[in-house]
């Protein structure tokens, strides 16, 4: 038999593991660390953080064992004794010769499309966990990597490319994908949540937060549908399918109820048609918990394609709508950095990404929380002043949507009134930044390929 993890032994036996390079020793981060070491025929060579205090730290405390790594070597001498090094400099890193995969988990934007085309300069796969850089500029960076012969994946145990993995079964198998998304936490007064209000919305108790892991403005990105917009614009673009044309609905729905909620409103449903993308809620729109919830988890709606397939739905149990004709297939949790290891080894041993964008289909725009005045500085995802909403990639073009993963640091030069969507012409900016240059350079090849004029901005602002 051959699989992965008897092709990994065999590397091992070989003495020939995958030499895997990480930037960023943050929570995901560590949580691949943790790991990496119990794989056979993986090599952690290097750790690149821009603190090397912390990647100390995530070793030491994630229990990585101390005899397989030395802060004190560089980055080629490491590789030749078979250790794990410690650098503030990814870009020497990635330079590297002898390093094969590089996992980017800086969950910096403008940094991980930096870090994405130096891969692609040095012939470097990548794996992106940083779903804010992929949003922003996926689309494009993926057709470079592609051109450049390198592979370009999403993380597997994160939730977009868990979703990528069902929606794959389900069109492999011959079905109709009529819904694919994720579980979350969220109630629409989230949207208005800061760092001040985060953990009386989150639930975490005084003895997690001490432990170090949890960054408020991070966090907040989750609760105020930040963080589920991009998930599900990342899902959209790697799976062809289509975001709601107003944002994300975030219905209350249950595991149970998942083909009565997300079929088409013809049949009764949420969505607006069949191909969609959705984030379901754990919590009722009243703040009551939601009976077999889904909010770790990630699923896919089919439909039966016909009457003998529907009599099968029933024949095996499947919990379908009330009619028969749709189902969902979904996975109750998702363990993110602690399964990052098997987008490694199918790069690697396949040749396969674990979910990867394919088109631009899905935006992500920010958003006002309040209103904004001339003057003030965006403060990003998870902060006080916008959050970001699912877009049709179309309809993001035509309003010049300033993207959520741009917005901070930039000054406003015009007010914008509470749940306004920004513009480009709300803010000052520079196409001297790397991340500016290249993100206005994707969307002028896309609004070419989608033929789709620039839209007026100016009257919806104050």
């Amino acid at each position: 038999m051959t699989n992965l993890s008897t092709k990994l032994a065999a590397l091992e036996d070989s003495g020939k593991p995958i030499q895997v390079g990480i930037i960023g020793a943050g929570k995901f981060g560590s949580m691949y660390i943790s790991q990496c070491h119990r794989t056979k025929g993986v090599h952690l060579a290097a750790i690149a953080d821009l603190s090397p205090e912390r990647a100390l730290n995530s070793l030491k405390r994630t229990g990585y064992p101390t005899h397989l790594y030395d802060s004190n070597l560089s980055l080629a001498e490491g590789l030749q004794n078979g250790k794990t090094v410690i650098t503030s400099d990814a870009a020497a890193m990635i330079a590297t010769p002898g390093i094969s995969v590089v996992l980017e988990v800086t969950g910096n934007p403008s940094a991980g499309i930096a870090h994405a085309l130096l891969c692609i300069q040095h012939k470097k796969h990548i794996v992106m966990i940083n779903v804010e850089a992929d949003v922003l500029a996926g689309p494009l960076l993926a057709r470079r990597a592609r051109e450049a012969g390198i592979i370009y994946s999403m993380a597997y145990g994160d939730q977009p490319a868990l979703i990528s993995e069902l929606v794959d079964w389900a069109r492999t198998a011959g079905f109709d994908v009529v819904c694919a998304g994720k579980g979350t936490k969220h109630l629409p007064q989230y949207h208005y949540s800061t760092p001040d209000t985060v953990w009386d919305y989150y639930g975490f108790t005084k003895q997690q937060l001490e432990t170090g892991d949890f960054n408020p403005q991070m966090f907040n990105s989750f609760l105020d549908g930040t963080k589920s917009a991009l998930e599900m614009a990342a899902v959209a673009n790697a799976c062809s399918l289509s975001p709601p044309s107003d944002g994300l609905k975030f219905p209350p729905c249950g595991a149970h109820d998942l083909p009565q909620v997300l079929r088409p409103a013809g049949a009764g449903g949420v969505l607006e048609r069949k191909g969609m993308v959705e984030a379901v809620s754990c919590l009722e729109k009243d703040g009551r918990a939601v009976f077999n919830d889904l909010r770790w988890g990630v699923f896919v709606v089919i439909e039966a394609p016909g009457e003998y397939q529907r009599e099968c739905f029933a024949q095996y149990g499947l919990k379908t709508d009330s009619s028969g004709w749709y189902a969902a297939q979904y996975k109750p949790y998702h363990l993110i950095g602690l399964e990052l290891g098997i987008s490694v080894a199918s790069i690697m041993l396949r040749g396969e990404p674990t979910g990867q964008t394919q088109t631009w289909a899905g935006d992500v725009v920010a958003t006002a929380k309040r209103d904004l005045k001339i003057g003030e500085k965006l403060d990003g995802e998870g902060g006080f002043m916008v959050y970001g909403k699912l877009m049709r990639a179309e309809d993001s073009l035509k309003i010049e949507g300033l993207p959520i993963g741009l917005a901070h640091g930039l000054v406003l030069k015009r007010n914008v009134r509470k749940d306004m969507g920004l513009s480009w012409t709300d803010v000052e900016f520079s196409e001297k930044s790397q991340a500016v240059a290249f993100r206005r350079e994707m969307e002028e090849i896309f609004r070419k390929e989608f033929g789709v004029r620039k839209g007026n901005v100016v009257s919806a602002r104050l």
